[in-house]
């Protein structure tokens, strides 16, 4: 059932994956946008920003990801290859047949890149948002986190996250709709994808889509406390990529989905272009126009600005 009378309103709705109930979030035409949400949280908590994306255009799938969101956990354990898979399956699910606009935040953002690397038909473009993978983060802040804080904190990974009050009275409300619940579901499983969390290391991976030209755009919070600068960095290395630094934290982008909207506006712009290509490339006989349209892409990708912030305070 829809939320809401207005287009851009995302509807809630299940499929199956892999014989089991999964839960997401749809709304608007056009492009296809895949957004796979951090640790703790669940669809609906980005819905604000989501929102953003239909109005540039995109038709945009938000899965509650195994152990989130009511979705039930992998049959396996935790790992960013059965996370990888089941987003392939869950697009067979709701009939997404072309590469996708994917963009990962935080452990999502871990999980898009073992989709673009495990199933690269299934990845036009990639955007990761403060995500892991870089292997230096701020793992024993985090577990003394959740060892020592209220649960319903978690998604904040340090006090520095909700702070100051204005930040925290506009994002605290939208954590807590999906944090509670996940915990009150799923403790085990929350502490199973962390533990995954803390020993990703993905820069394989993202050096050998660097070698295949998928275009990826790396974004980073300065004020981040959970993913340092070094993780960062070590990212946008591995892809040949300076990033582009935001002014925010860990989880800017429910604080300021505008910001979100606009960041995105340009690689949204030039992922489109390079389907449009694709499209009329198919039906010219011999022309190899998706690879083609997939360097443009890459060599369209948005100049990054230059880091305005020397070293973050958080970390």
């Amino acid at each position: 059932m829809a939320s809401g009378d207005s287009a851009d309103h995302l509807e809630w709705r299940r499929t199956t994956v892999d014989g089991r109930d999964a839960f997401y979030g749809t709304a608007g035409e056009g492009l296809a946008v895949v957004f796979l949400h951090g640790w703790a949280l669940g669809q609906r908590s980005y819905r604000r920003a989501l929102k953003r994306l239909v109005h540039l255009g995109c038709q945009v799938y938000a899965p509650a990801m195994p152990g989130f969101g009511g979705t039930p956990n992998l049959h396996e354990s935790a790992t960013f290859d059965g996370y990888a898979r089941w987003v392939a399956q869950f697009l067979d699910a709701v009939g997404v047949d072309e590469p996708a606009f994917v963009v990962g935040h935080s452990f999502g953002g871990g999980v898009a890149i073992k989709l673009a690397h495990d199933h690269p038909e299934r990845v036009r473009y990639l955007v990761l948002i403060n995500s892991v993978g870089g292997t230096t983060w701020s793992f024993n802040n985090l577990a003394h986190m959740v060892t020592t804080k209220a649960p319903w904190t978690w998604p904040f990974h340090s006090p520095q996250e909700i702070l100051p009050l204005n930040y925290m009275l506009r994002v605290l409300p939208i954590i807590v709709e999906d944090a509670v619940p996940n915990l009150m579901r799923n403790p085990l499983g929350l502490l199973n994808v962390l533990n995954l969390v803390r020993r990703a290391d993905l820069l394989a991976e993202l050096q050998e889509l660097r070698r295949r030209e998928l275009p990826v755009v790396v974004l980073w919070g300065d004020h981040d406390t959970v993913i340092p600068r070094a993780s960062f960095a070590a990212l946008c290395s591995a892809i040949g990529s300076e990033g582009e630094v935001v002014e925010g934290r860990h989880s800017w982008l429910l604080a300021d989905p505008d910001a979100f909207g606009s960041i995105l506006t340009n690689s949204i712009a030039v992922a489109k272009l390079a389907r449009q290509m694709e499209e009329q490339d198919e039906g010219e006989k011999g022309d190899p126009g998706p690879g083609l349209a997939r360097r443009l892409a890459r060599h369209l990708a948005p100049t990054v600005r230059p880091d305005p912030v020397a070293e973050d305070p958080g970390t």
